[in-house]
């Protein structure tokens, strides 16, 4: 089930990318965000709250911890090495007049430059949201020993 998810993300990036082609990079993004971000994010959801196959419960072995928080920091120390070192101040579209935009592209500088802060807390309610409304929907079994 979960090797059809990340196929499924797969599709839906690779849907996006033909959109962007296609000269439609609203839609492309707007795909990427409601399906990739929402729909998938609760499928896994899904998957990792039904732990029970015919009764028993599933296991799952872990291997290549090491490995596995080794690359991520390694990932995590190259992209804010990037983050650090850009000359984001250079950018063209970043010194443009904001008030004499109109329209998406107006909307979307506004949102990137002056409104980021916002636009990230939003994300992160959005998530504790969708986390409290999971805890409150899980309901709570009692295990109960067979011997």
């Amino acid at each position: 089930m979960i090797y059809a998810a990340f196929a499924l993300v797969l599709c839906f990036i690779a849907l996006a990318g033909v959109y962007v082609f296609l000269g439609a990079e609203f839609i492309g993004v707007t795909q990427i965000l409601v399906y990739v971000g929402g729909v998938l994010v609760l499928l896994v959801f899904g998957v990792m709250l039904t732990n029970r196959v015919k009764g028993d419960k599933m296991l799952t072995l872990s291997q290549n911890k090491v490995v596995g928080f080794l690359m991520s920091v390694s990932l995590f120390l190259l992209m804010f090495k990037g983050i650090v070192e850009a000359n984001f101040a250079s950018l063209e579209w970043v010194n443009q007049d904001k008030s004499s935009q109109v329209g998406l592209k107006g909307f979307g500088l506004n949102l990137m430059t002056e409104y980021v802060l916002a636009f990230e807390m939003i994300g992160i309610l959005l998530l504790v949201a969708l986390l409290g409304a999971v805890y409150i929907s899980g309901k709570k079994r009692k295990e109960y020993d067979a011997s």
